[in-house]
């Protein structure tokens, strides 16, 4: 005999998809950041560290949204705030990361740069296409989806400074794609936290 029933099942049966999908997710993320990282820190890109810090703050907000598929709209919009404090924090790491390279010059390494942005644009497009079908399912979800979008974005982005530190035979390109980062992360965090703010003020009011 079935467990459950009705609309009960359908909800147990969403929150089961949701969860196998944050599993593999968090996986791909938390692969990547070692991996970024460390040939960051090699090519001595900040660019390449943005990316690096935003898998890791998604690898941290996936682990949170597992917590949070089957509880109430209250926890999930708490999980979603939270979220948006780690981007806002990845960001801050970022910004001092292009201010230590502004007094502490290095020239990238563009080779590095360009090979493990591509391998980040393909983990975090397989991301994307994993969260596409649950980005409107609620606040916990469509912050996950917010935080895979703006993966992709960092992925061109270091791209971009990649081809551009070769032309130039320049660190600028590096620095000031990081700088471009650093503002789509703030601004990232603050959109999550003003949903998670709308939808606790929506409850707190019932």
């Amino acid at each position: 005999m079935s467990g459950c029933c009705g609309d009960d099942c359908s909800i147990e049966n969403l929150h089961q998809r949701q969860r196998g999908t944050l599993r593999a997710v968090l996986f791909i993320n938390a692969f990547m950041f070692v991996i970024i990282a460390g040939a960051a820190l090699v090519g001595h890109s900040s660019a390449l560290l943005s990316d690096s810090l935003d898998n890791l703050g998604d690898a941290l907000t996936y682990m949170l949204s597992l917590y949070a598929v089957s509880r109430g709209p209250v926890v999930k919009a708490r999980v979603a705030m939270f979220k948006g404090v780690l981007i806002f924090i990845g960001a801050c790491a970022v910004l001092g990361h292009i201010i230590y390279k502004l007094f502490v010059p290095s020239m990238p390494v563009f080779e590095i740069m360009s090979i493990f942005s591509l391998i980040g644009l393909l983990g975090n497009s397989l991301c994307l296409y994993l969260l596409w079908r649950h980005r409107h399912e609620d606040v916990n979800m469509s912050s996950v989806w917010e935080c895979s979008r703006n993966d992709i974005a960092s992925n061109l982005s270091v791209l971009l400074a990649s081809f551009a530190v070769w032309m130039t035979a320049s660190g600028w390109p590096d620095i000031i794609i990081a700088s471009a980062l650093v503002v789509m992360l703030m601004r990232s965090a603050l959109r999550v936290m003003a949903s998670a703010k709308k939808e606790l003020l929506a409850h707190s009011n019932k």
